[in-house]
């Protein structure tokens, strides 16, 4: 290793000058550049380390087989699938699908789509992610948040309603730019982009996005024809108002909450006693059914009964050539791909990994996103828009007694199935419906006991919770993400620029030094002060203040202790918190050096991270700090040496 050579003398100082401990900190490897890191990703993705031998590991046969168990876990489950589990599957898939149909007719409405690219959304993406998938449970499909996002973003750059088709070519590029974002993230390990929407961020927005979908489905239950296409709560009620003057239709109404509440006493029941957790499952199919017969029976539909009319079934058609990567909308349309992408992650990510921690095994949060990333490319291929993990329908799922992905199999061939033979059939099912439906699933998207155990736990985390729900509801789905972000970046940078400097004292018979105003037990060390920097960076936007701090904290210290005998000869920065260091940092620390040693004060830093050693010996501080005995491992070495070598004060002052 040649950077290890380079570091066992360092400019003319001999290893021989150097404590060992030391010595292990100066002779570390440099670590890896940006362009490595991100080759070892996707080599650790693509072929992640195996339990084969060293002899088989260069056979290309075992490296196809590596790749394609890598990229298709299918191929992992799939080898110790049992016909037994079967049953339980087939059940599952079967009551998913029951669930699915109305839902997907639902959503698609919601995304100003025909019902039919919601059930194609319920066909293509969980066949794909049934094979390259790591959830057991996982029910994919479209879902509420996501048809808003797309309704509500794409409605400002084509409207639906005088040309369906733009709009349509939109969400498909729009699924995917997402498809493709999502496969990127996975691929490059940038899972952590997806945490930039903190979970208290993501339970204010989802909380609000339901009171939105919820008074999005006002239009259907009142029959109204004349609808606003904004989303925030003010010009929504203002065109209820509006149009509850001019023409709603009670017949809606009527039809819609009676069978609204069928739903939720279903939901009750299933709640109350768990062997009947079919009956909420089918109630949405129940509904459709039955009120399609009273319109059908009754010709409620002359009477101002809205509903679906005629709508294409039959395989997914290709929508590869509506796909538009040169039109004037495509930047805002890769803009919508991103936020659609990074919701759409965190709500299956999240779900996934709920259910899979109660069946007690690990979910891949890297193979999630390139199984979810491909599914959409392909849905965009095929008139599908974007599709996610739902909770409400893996939560039946589970409840059904899912064993594998196979039950999404089950529920897409049941789904194609029924676009075969029965999207006649639904022609005089009624819009309010489809509206009920929604209405049932929202609760479940609003978590009160969540909200108040963010705000008693942290109340900074509850502002952003605050901001994400206020934002959707009176303005829009992007104000309230931009907030959301926003409060979340804010708090980061925040902690950041603060200049967090904890003093450590020694506690007694030990050679450990902790936080005195957590430990007020802990003693100082006559003479020299040891004071921690807690931010993980420094950086531009904390090293001027930080460098002020101890520059400050020395002169007060020096000015209370006037003794000789109690005056500071030495000051130990613990740095072990700091995981990085950029240019201003390091001009910093050697203008605190400099001021230190001006002061005939010892600087010692102990524990510098990898990241931080290797920057300082690239701006040739270790140079400086070496020949001044300032680089140690433990902050107990750098105390001992600030109290049994005074003279290196002199030769600091040499330096």
């Amino acid at each position: 290793m040649a950077s290890t050579d380079h570091t066992l003398s360092i400019e003319g100082v001999s290893t021989n000058q150097l404590q060992t401990t030391t010595k292990w900190v100066l002779t570390s490897p440099d670590p890896p550049g940006f362009l490595q890191h991100i080759f070892h990703s996707i080599k650790n993705n693509v072929f992640p380390p195996g339990n084969t031998n060293s002899s088989s590991s260069h056979s290309p046969s075992v490296r196809m087989l590596a790749l394609a168990t890598t990229i298709f876990p299918v191929f992992n489950w799939g080898r110790n699938y049992k016909v037994s589990k079967f049953k339980n599957d087939l059940i599952s898939g079967l009551t998913l699908a029951s669930l699915s149909i109305p839902q997907s007719i639902g959503y698609a409405a919601l995304a100003n789509l025909d019902p039919q690219y919601g059930l194609y959304g319920s066909v293509v993406p969980p066949l794909i992610y049934s094979v390259m998938g790591t959830s057991q449970e996982l029910a994919i499909g479209p879902v509420a948040v996501v048809s808003l996002l797309i309704s509500s973003m794409i409605s400002k750059l084509v409207d639906p309603v005088a040309d369906p088709v733009s709009y349509r070519k939109l969400v498909f590029t729009v699924t995917f730019f997402a498809g493709s974002f999502q496969a990127l993230f996975g691929l490059l390990r940038l899972g952590f982009l997806i945490d930039f929407l903190s979970h208290a961020a993501i339970v204010g927005f989802m909380a609000g996005a339901a009171i939105v979908i919820g008074l999005q489905q006002l239009k259907s239950l009142l029959g109204i024809s004349h609808f606003t296409t904004k989303t925030d709560v003010v010009s929504v009620l203002e065109s209820v108002a509006n149009s509850l003057h001019t023409s709603w239709y009670p017949l809606n109404f009527v039809l819609g909450c009676s069978f609204l509440i069928f739903i939720l006493i279903t939901r009750f029941i299933g709640k109350k006693n768990k062997k009947l957790f079919w009956l909420p499952a089918i109630s949405p199919v129940i509904s459709v059914i039955l009120s399609t017969l009273i319109v059908y029976l009754t010709r409620a539909d002359e009477h101002g009964v809205k509903i679906i009319k005629h709508f294409k079934g039959g395989l997914n058609p290709s929508s590869l050539n509506q796909l538009e990567f040169n039109g004037p909308h495509l930047g805002e349309v890769a803009k919508i791909g991103l936020i659609c992408a990074i919701i759409a992650l965190t709500e299956a990510i999240a779900v996934g990994r709920s259910f899979a921690s109660m069946k007690g095994y690990n979910l891949d949060g890297n193979k999630e996103m390139l199984a979810m990333g491909f599914m959409n490319i392909a849905g965009s291929m095929s008139s599908c828009y974007v599709a996610t993990g739902s909770f409400s329908r893996t939560a039946v799922n589970v409840s059904a007694g899912c064993q594998s992905a196979v039950s999404n199999v089950v529920m897409a061939i049941t789904v194609l199935i029924s676009l075969q033979v029965l999207t006649k059939l639904l022609y005089y099912t009624p819009l309010a419906i489809l509206a009920s439906i929604i209405l049932s699933a929202l609760p479940g998207l609003i978590d009160y006991n969540e909200a108040y155990h963010i705000w008693k736990v942290d109340k900074m985390d509850f502002l952003a919770c605050a901001g994400a729900f206020f934002g959707v509801l009176f303005e829009s789905v992007e104000i309230g993400l931009l907030i959301a972000v926003g409060v979340s970046f804010g708090r980061l940078i925040l902690n950041s620029i603060r200049s967090n400097i904890e003093e450590l004292g020694r506690l007694p018979g030990t050679d450990i030094f902790c936080d005195k105003a957590q430990y007020p037990g802990s003693l100082d060390v006559s003479g020299v002060r040891v004071i921690r920097h807690t931010s993980g960076s420094f950086c531009f936007a904390n090293a001027n203040p930080i460098k002020e701090r101890i520059i400050r904290y020395l002169t007060e210290k020096n000015e209370k202790d006037q003794t000789r005998t109690s005056m500071i000869i030495g000051i130990v920065i613990d740095m072990s918190s700091v995981m990085s260091i950029d240019s201003s940092g390091i001009v910093a620390l050697e203008e605190i050096h400099k001021k230190l040693v001006s002061k005939n004060v010892h600087l010692a830093i102990a524990n510098p991270r990898w990241k931080v050693i290797h920057k300082l010996k690239i701006a040739g501080l270790v140079e400086k700090f070496v020949a001044s005995d300032c680089i140690f491992l433990t902050v107990g070495e750098a105390v001992d040496a600030c109290l049994t070598s005074k003279s290196s004060i002199g030769l600091a002052n040499s330096c």
